[in-house]
């Protein structure tokens, strides 16, 4: 092994600012140089991401892909010619029949778009002109681990840098008094305790880690450790971290380890979301009609409404990733009943937030995405009755949708089969959002690398198309 080498590999566009102009000075370039939107390749839509994860897999078939003509194959055997031979995960791969189970809610169109939404969703349907619906999304994942770091870092093995740390990487923050990338957790009403979520989705991988994302808590301090210790003073605090901050220079200067720097910057972070997180999370400010609109549960910490609220006001204030996860949407049983639950967390706030936006006039630089690691078989795992059924993974085809942010809106993209098992039409692959998604910000998926242990590697790997269809 070559040190130096090893160190050329590691020289990134920031770190050569470091190098150059050394120690803490230099850090206020960069962060100055980030602050005014970071290098983009072309001119860019959005400016911040709001990304609403369902974790689990929300059903496509029983929320925004129809199939009124499945009703009279209900229990029917699921023909060999639409499997086509596709693997199954091991929880219905042993099942001596696969019976359809056509989905029991009422579908309506809607907006002057005529989207079709199911009737769980009623507030998401006000808001039909202002989305993009994607119903052609597909994966290779059929398992929730690798599919979920599939859609979220490009890859199914753990240890690549998540989309909020590409972001982070590649455009800086527009607030330096707060993290560019954050993560607010909810707990859905039909989680089950084997839905886990792992920090390094939310991870840097072998980007520099102040690329990483910051959970935000429900309870106590947001971040841990945000308050001083008892008796000990802002004065304080900030005159110990000039004197840690002059110690790390001067190891930076014999190390030459990036690592180092970005220690200094996490700390002067720390810093300043002292003043800055506390007013972020102080809701009384806000008006009565904010909780008409959200509903009652945003005065809850840590519900999905209470969650949206905070992105809101994350995006108000320059924040560039704002991550949301809602867990619950694993529904291998009683789905009729576990789904309508998890609508009923999302629904009226998801809406509220593309409306708020909207109203705010943040909709245009702000993108909403919505959706999970895929989607839901349309036969039923284990027995089917006439009033309950479950289903299974799916990742070969599955419902997506976008707001704001420079996509094209009242917009339906791609179909699927008569029994929403295969796409017919304009397919989207995972790699292909998180290209499309990049493009919106200015940046070319095929350009934004990082260089490590001697490969350049990019949130798409080799592969991803930019879906111009869906572009304004």
């Amino acid at each position: 092994m070559n040190p130096a080498h090893d160190f050329a590999l590691a020289f990134t566009r920031r770190q050569l600012f470091g190098r150059a102009a050394g120690g803490i000075g230099t850090l206020a370039l960069s962060s100055l140089l980030n602050a005014h939107g970071g290098l983009t390749h072309f001119a860019p839509r959005a400016k911040r991401i709001i990304y609403l994860f369902m974790q689990g897999g929300p059903s496509q078939l029983d929320l925004f892909d129809p199939k009124p003509g499945l009703a009279k194959r209900h229990g029917e055997e699921l023909p060999e010619s639409i499997r086509k031979g596709q693997r199954l995960t091991t929880m219905t791969s042993k099942q001596t029949s696969l019976p359809v189970a056509p989905s029991p809610f009422q579908f309506a169109q809607h907006g002057k778009s005529g989207a079709w939404m199911s009737e769980l969703l009623p507030h998401t349907a006000k808001i039909a002109d202002e989305l993009c619906i994607i119903r052609s999304m597909h994966s290779e994942a059929i398992n929730h681990d690798p599919a979920i770091t599939f859609l979220q870092t490009g890859h199914q093995q753990p240890g690549r840098p998540s989309f909020g740390s590409w972001l982070s990487y590649g455009l800086g923050t527009e607030n330096s008094d707060l993290p560019a990338f954050v993560v607010l957790i909810s707990r859905g009403s039909a989680v089950s305790p084997a839905d886990p979520l792992y920090a390094r989705l939310w991870g840097s991988g072998f980007l520099p880690s102040n690329h990483q994302g910051v959970s935000f808590r429900s309870s106590g301090d947001p971040v841990l450790y945000l308050s001083n210790p008892q008796g000990v003073r802002a004065s304080d605090r900030r005159r110990m971290l000039d004197t840690l901050g002059q110690l790390n220079a001067m190891q930076h200067e014999q190390s030459l380890d990036p690592e180092v720097q970005t220690r200094i910057a996490q700390y002067e972070m720390a810093f300043r979301m002292q003043s800055s997180v506390p007013e972020l999370t102080d809701l009384r400010g806000e008006p009565e009609s904010t909780f008409v609109s959200y509903g009652e549960d945003a005065r809850r910490p840590g519900t999905f409404a209470a969650n949206c609220l905070l992105a809101r006001r994350l995006a108000e204030r320059g924040c560039r990733f704002i991550q949301l996860y809602h867990r619950g949407w694993d529904q291998h049983y009683n789905l009729p009943t576990n789904v309508a639950l998890q609508c009923k967390d999302v629904d009226q706030a998801g809406a509220a937030l593309v409306a708020d936006l909207k109203q705010r006039g943040l909709l245009d630089d702000t993108l909403v995405v919505w959706g999970g690691e895929f989607g839901r078989t349309t036969y039923s795992q284990g027995r089917l009755t006439s009033t309950n059924f479950g289903r299974d993974h799916h990742g070969r085809c599955f419902t997506m949708w976008l707001a704001g942010g420079g996509v094209k809106p009242g917009l339906t993209h791609g179909e699927t089969d008569d029994y929403c098992y295969s796409i017919t039409r304009d397919p989207v692959h995972v790699h292909d959002l998180n290209a499309t998604l990049l493009h919106l910000f200015g940046l070319d998926h095929t350009r934004l690398t990082y260089r490590f242990q001697g490969r350049d590697y990019r949130l798409t790997d080799i592969h991803g198309e930019v879906v111009k269809g869906i572009l304004a």
